[in-house]
C-alpha cells in the first residue's frame, strides 16, 4: 500500500495532468484520514469544480477554509463557482475576501469584473478591469471584456481601441474579432463589421455567434440570401439560438416569405417565450398572410402584456390590429424606454435673426409613398425664411424622386455611414433648429438620432401615425379630426394642429394616360367594382366579414384588392368561400408603376376604407385620381386618417361611424348611381380648389406652425399644444 504522502502526490499529479475523475476518487480515498487537511479539501473541491459538480465543489472549498480562511486562491475559485450557480452577489463578496487577502490577484480582479458587467454595472466593471490590466497589461481577455464594458457604457471608439489591443495581444483571437464587428455593425460601418466577422470564422469554422452576426451585417447590406444561409450555419451549431431564429424571420418578412417568417418568429418564441417585442411581430407576419386563426386569443394576450408593462409588441405592429390609442400610448412608452433611451446631450436656443433650420430625416428620399406626398412641400418652402436640410440615411437609388428631392433640399447629407450619433452631433454642428422624423416606429427608421436630442425642437411627422411615447419628441403634427382634444392625453407629445389636413400632397404626381380596360384588370365586363388598394395586413375578420355582406347585397359587384402575396390571396379567396361568396368575385390586382396604378382606379366605382388602420397615401392616391373613399372612423391616429382627408376634400357625408353605416353606405352608393355620380362630380370640382391637394398652402400652414414651435423655444417656454388657424394671411396667400 502507497503511504499517505505518495497517494497524496500521485492524487495531486492526476489531477495536473487533467485525469480529473482519477484524482477526485484517489483525493477521496485520502479523505476519511486527512479530514482536516486544508489543502486536501481545496483540491477536491477544485477537482469538483473542474468537473463541473458546482455544489459539490462550493461545500469542499467551504470546508477547506473554515479550515484555513486565508487562502486568496481558494477564495477566487470559490467566486467561479458562485458565479456559475448564478450567485453573482455571494461570487462578488468572495472575490472582494481575496483581494482583501492580495490587492494584486489579477485573476480575482478579472473575474469581479466579469460578475460586475453580468450584472449590468458597466462603469465599476469596467475599473476592475483596467485593475486586472494594470497588473497583466497582456491579458486579451481582459482587454476584450473591458471594450465590451466600454461598449455598452455607449463609448463605441474607445471599445474598438480596446478591441485593438485584444487582437494585439492575441492575434488568433476570434471572440474579440467577432466582438470589434458588433460594434462597427451598430456604428453602421457594415462592411467592415463583416470582414470582421468572416476573420473570426476563419479562426472558428463553427463558432454560432459569428455566423449569426455575419448575417446581421449582410441582413443591413440587403443582401438576404446571404444572411440567410448565415442564420442557417448559427442555428446548424447552435439550434436553440433564438435570437438566429428571430432575426431569420426578420430577413425572411423583408423578402415576403411570411409563412417561413411566421415558423421563424414561433420558434424564437418556443425556445423563449418572453422575447421582446416578438409576438406583435410574429403576428403581423400572420396579417400579412391573412392568416386570422387564433387572432382573438392573440389581441387579448397583446393587450394584457402591454398593460402589464411587458414588452410584447412593436408599436407600429399594434397600430393594424387593436384601435385603443392609450394602449398604443403604452406600447410606444415600452419600446422608446426599452430600445431608444434618452440619452441626448443639452441644445442650447435657436439663434434669433436668421433664417429657421429645418431638417427632415428618412430613409424614404427614392420613389416611396413618403417621398410622392412631400416632394412638392421641399419645393414650396420660403427660402427666405427657412433653410431645408434633408438627411438620408436610405439607400441611393438615384432615381426620379430622390433627384428631385436633393434639388429642391437647401443641404442634402447621405448619412447612411453614419451611427445615429454621429448623425446627432451633425445636426448639432449644422445648427439644425427643428429636426422632424419622417420615419417614427416605421421600416429603417433611426429613433437613436432624436434620442441623442439632434436639435432643440423634434417633431413627428407623416411616416409613422400614431404617438412615439418618447420624451424627446416634442410635437406631433395632427390635425383635428385626428386627434380630438378629449384624446390628447393618449399622445406623449404635444400637438400641433395644421387647419385642413395633416397630410401634405404633391400636384405634380402624374397620372398614366393608358386607359386599362376591364379585362386587362381581369374585371368582369359589367358589375359595381367595390375596391380597396390596402396592404393586405391591414384587413381584419371584422372588415372582411362587412364586405362579404356588402357583396351578397349588390348582385353582380366585386371586390378588387391589392395584390400583396400569393398566400394573402388564397387565403382570401378561402375565407370568402367560407363566407358563402363565390371566389371569383375576388380579383387581385399586381402592383404596378404609380402613375398606372393611378389611372386603373378609374375603372373601380367605390374604394372601401379597412379598421383600424385607414388607407393613408392609398386614400389621397384614390381621391386624386377621382375615386370616392368611403371610410369608417376609428378612435386612433391611424383609425382616422382616412376621415381627416376625406374632410379636406370637401365630401365629408364618406365618413361614417358604425359599421352598419358603413356597410349600409356602401350598398346604398352601389344602388344608386345618380347618388355616387354626386359625389364623383364634387370630388372633381375640389380636387383642383381643395387643401388637400394644394402642396404651397400646405407649406405655408406648415411653416406658421415652425415658427409658433421656434416663439416658444425662444421665450424660454415649453412645449404647448399649437394651432395654426385656417385662413391666417400665408395660408389665404398659398
Amino acid at each position: 500500500m502507497q503511504k499517505l504522502p505518495e497517494q497524496f502526490a500521485a492524487a495531486v499529479q492526476l489531477h495536473r495532468s487533467g485525469k480529473i475523475g482519477a484524482a477526485i476518487d484517489l483525493y477521496l480515498k485520502i479523505l476519511p484520514r486527512q479530514k482536516n487537511n486544508a489543502q486536501l479539501l481545496y483540491l477536491l473541491g477544485t477537482a469538483y469544480l473542474q468537473a463541473g459538480r458546482l455544489s459539490e465543489g462550493i461545500a469542499e472549498v467551504r470546508r477547506s477554509l473554515a479550515i484555513a480562511p486565508d487562502n486568496p486562491d481558494a477564495l477566487n475559485n470559490l467566486g467561479n463557482a458562485l458565479k456559475g450557480l448564478g450567485r453573482p452577489d455571494e461570487a462578488l463578496a468572495t472575490y472582494d475576501r481575496a483581494l482583501a487577502l492580495r490587492p494584486d490577484y489579477g485573476d480575482a480582479h478579472f473575474n469581479r469584473a466579469n460578475v460586475l458587467q453580468d450584472l449590468g454595472r458597466h462603469a465599476e466593471a469596467l475599473a476592475a478591469y483596467e485593475q486586472a490590466l494594470a497588473l497583466r497589461p497582456d491579458h486579451a481577455e481582459a482587454h476584450n471584456n473591458r471594450a465590451n464594458a466600454l461598449k455598452d457604457l455607449g463609448r463605441p471608439d474607445e471599445a474598438l481601441a480596446g478591441y485593438d489591443r485584444a487582437l494585439a495581444a492575441r492575434r488568433n483571437y476570434a471572440e474579440a474579432y467577432n466582438n470589434r464587428g458588433v460594434v462597427l455593425k451598430d456604428l453602421k460601418r457594415h462592411a467592415e463589421a463583416l470582414a470582421d466577422y468572416e476573420r473570426a470564422l476563419a479562426l472558428r469554422p463553427d463558432y454560432p455567434e459569428a455566423h449569426y452576426n455575419r448575417g446581421n451585417a449582410l441582413a443591413e447590406l440587403k443582401r438576404h440570401e446571404e444572411a440567410l444561409a448565415s442564420y442557417e450555419r448559427a442555428l446548424a451549431g447552435r439550434p436553440d439560438y433564438a435570437d438566429a431564429h428571430h432575426n431569420r424571420g426578420n430577413v425572411l418578412k423583408d423578402l415576403k416569405r411570411y409563412a417561413e417568417a411566421s415558423a421563424s418568429y414561433e420558434r424564437a418564441l418556443a425556445l423563449r417565450p418572453d422575447y421582446p417585442f416578438l409576438r406583435g411581430k410574429a403576428l403581423q407576419a400572420r396579417m400579412q398572410q391573412c392568416v386570422w386563426r387564433g387572432l382573438e386569443a392573440d389581441l387579448q394576450a397583446l393587450a394584457a402584456g402591454i398593460s402589464a408593462g411587458r414588452p410584447v409588441t412593436p408599436p407600429f405592429e399594434l397600430l393594424g390590429v387593436i384601435d385603443d390609442p392609450a394602449l398604443q400610448l403604452a406600447a410606444a412608452r415600452l419600446f422608446a424606454r426599452e430600445r431608444y433611451p434618452e440619452g441626448g446631450a443639452v441644445v442650447g436656443t435657436p439663434t434669433p435673426g436668421r433664417k429657421i433650420r429645418i431638417g427632415y430625416y428618412s430613409a424614404d428620399f427614392h420613389n416611396h409613398a413618403t417621398t410622392w406626398l412631400m416632394a412638392e412641400l421641399f419645393e414650396a418652402h420660403d427660402v427666405d425664411a427657412f433653410e431645408v436640410h434633408g438627411f438620408s440615411f436610405g439607400p441611393d437609388k438615384n432615381d426620379e424622386m430622390r433627384r428631385r428631392v436633393s434639388s429642391a433640399l437647401h443641404r442634402f447629407h447621405e448619412v447612411s455611414a453614419r451611427s445615429d450619433r454621429e448623425i446627432a452631433e451633425l445636426s448639432r454642428t449644422l445648427g439644425i433648429d427643428i429636426a422632424v422624423d419622417l420615419k417614427g416606429y416605421t421600416g429603417d427608421s433611426r429613433t437613436g438620432i432624436f434620442a441623442q436630442r439632434c436639435a432643440p425642437i423634434q417633431v413627428s411627422y407623416l411616416g409613422y401615425p400614431g404617438t412615439m411615447g418618447a420624451p424627446y419628441i416634442d410635437y406631433l403634427v395632427a390635425d383635428p379630426t385626428l386627434i380630438p382634444e378629449a384624446d390628447r392625453r393618449h399622445y406623449s407629445e404635444k400637438i400641433c394642429y395644421l387647419p385642413h389636413s395633416y397630410q401634405v400632397n404633391d400636384s405634380r404626381r402624374a397620372i398614366s394616360e393608358r386607359v386599362f380596360s376591364r379585362a386587362e384588370a381581369g374585371l368582369p365586363a359589367s358589375g359595381f367594382v367595390f375596391c380597396c388598394f390596402n396592404n393586405n395586413y391591414k384587413i381584419l375578420p371584422a372588415t372582411f366579414d362587412g364586405w362579404m355582406r356588402i357583396l351578397k347585397a349588390v348582385e353582380g359587384s366585386v371586390l378588387w384588392l391589392l395584390e400583396d402575396n400569393p398566400a394573402a390571396a388564397a387565403n382570401l379567396r378561402e375565407a370568402a368561400r367560407a363566407r358563402g361568396v363565390a371566389e371569383g368575385r375576388l380579383v387581385f390586382a399586381p402592383k404596378l408603376k404609380l402613375d398606372e396604378h393611378l389611372a386603373r382606379h378609374r375603372l373601380a366605382d367605390l374604394f372601401l376604407d379597412t379598421l383600424p388602420y385607414n388607407a393613408h397615401t392609398t386614400t389621397s392616391d384614390a381621391l386624386w385620381a377621382g375615386l370616392p373613399v368611403l371610410t369608417r372612423i376609428g378612435r386612433s391616429f391611424a383609425a382616422r386618417v382616412a376621415a381627416s382627408l376625406i374632410n379636406a376634400v370637401g365630401i365629408p357625408e364618406l365618413i361614417t361611424g358604425s359599421q352598419a353605416d358603413y356597410e349600409a353606405m356602401a350598398i346604398e352608393l352601389a344602388r344608386q348611381p345618380a347618388a355616387l355620380a354626386r359625389i364623383r362630380t364634387t370630388l372633381a370640382r375640389n380636387r383642383s380648389t381643395s387643401p388637400l391637394f394644394d402642396g404651397r398652402r400646405f407649406a405655408r400652414d406648415i411653416e406658421a406652425a415652425y415658427a409658433q414651435m421656434i416663439g416658444r423655444h425662444r421665450a424660454g417656454l415649453q412645449p404647448e399644444h399649437l394651432f395654426v388657424a385656417a385662413g391666417h394671411p400665408a395660408d389665404r396667400a398659398g
